[in-house]
């Protein structure tokens, strides 16, 4: 079930903008450029290319995007960018989380830059209980009022109650599970579903989420975030078209081929899930420069070794 992006409040969404994430989710890489400041104009073309490319939404200052790493100022400029950038073709969500008064401050420069909703991810370093949680969500999600998706991740792990207890908030619209506890989110969408009728979706945002794919379409979670799309769109694609199509013998190749080896390169550096795609994005011909502190950029051996991998991933998409 594809997930309303429309604004919660009495704003009157632009005309044409399409209202509805579906298909591959983009989450764009921030640029910077050689003096280490913000490159909108690559950021621009970034976002653009992933758009004409066919993404079904626009997740910009997100995980992959580096949020961790801007300033409020920087967070405004790569908002407004995208949202420019998107011309309105899908939805803009953009990252928000950490301290409760940064989050408030994020969710309402979201909201004034035109960003359709947020992707609230967990709060800066402390573990809470869900009723903590549920206090967050509410209190960001009235900060913009914006449409807002949960992010399950890390710190920020949710009963089956208190999710259900956040459906019930007109703008808090849907749940991106990022820990990968298939047995707790079927006990969340469960819970969800019997408690309430309303619209609200599910998706996979676990790291290099095609991996996963096929064991969250069996809980009925077809939407996932893709980091690959930010630099193989073509794989990506494929993938998704394979996927949704029930073409199991290139499913199987991609996650063989080109999935399970990523994942591999991945996991031997921490911070390696946006390095790599950053990295990526290099190897495609945009320079979006390097990481900022305390994630590292790829060794030239990881470089050479993500190339090969690409190589291969884009042989098996027929690209």
């Amino acid at each position: 079930m594809p997930l309303f992006a429309g604004r919660a409040s009495a704003s009157t969404p632009s005309k044409g903008r399409r209202m509805r994430l579906d298909g591959v989710l983009f989450f764009p890489v921030t640029p910077f450029g050689d003096d280490g400041d913000l490159a909108e104009q690559v950021l621009a073309e970034h976002v653009a290319r992933g758009v004409a490319a066919g993404a079904g939404g626009v997740f910009t200052a997100c995980g992959t995007g580096e949020f961790n790493a801007l300033d409020l100022d920087e967070y405004t400029r790569v908002v407004a960018t995208s949202v420019a950038a998107t011309g309105g073709r899908v939805p803009v969500f953009s990252g928000a989380g950490g301290t409760l008064p940064a989050a408030r401050a994020i969710a309402r420069a979201a909201a004034e830059q035109g960003a359709d909703g947020l992707l609230l991810m967990p709060p800066y370093l402390v573990s809470a209980p869900p009723e903590g949680l549920v206090r967050y969500v509410r209190d960001v999600a009235a900060a913009g009022g914006l449409p807002v998706i949960i992010y399950q991740r890390g710190t920020a792990r949710f009963s089956p109650a208190a999710v259900a207890e956040l459906a019930t908030v007109p703008n808090v619209i849907g749940f991106k599970d990022g820990l990968g506890d298939l047995d707790l989110l079927q006990r969340i969408i469960l819970t969800v579903r019997r408690e309430s009728e309303r619209e609200f979706t599910f998706f996979n945002g676990l790291p290099t989420a095609e991996l996963t794919v096929p064991a969250y379409r069996g809980l009925g979670v077809t939407l996932y975030s893709s980091a690959v799309f930010a630099f193989a769109p073509e794989i990506a694609l494929a993938f998704h078209k394979a996927v949704t199509g029930g073409d199991e013998v290139l499913v199987q190749r991609l996650l063989t081929g080109f999935y399970l080896p990523l994942v591999d390169l991945r996991d031997r550096v921490p911070g390696y899930a946006v390095s790599l795609v950053k990295a990526g994005v290099r190897l495609r011909g945009l320079d979006v420069g390097g990481v900022r502190a305390p994630l590292v950029d790829p060794s030239p051996e990881h470089l050479a070794e993500l190339a090969a991998i690409l190589a291969t991933g884009l042989e098996l998409a027929g690209a």
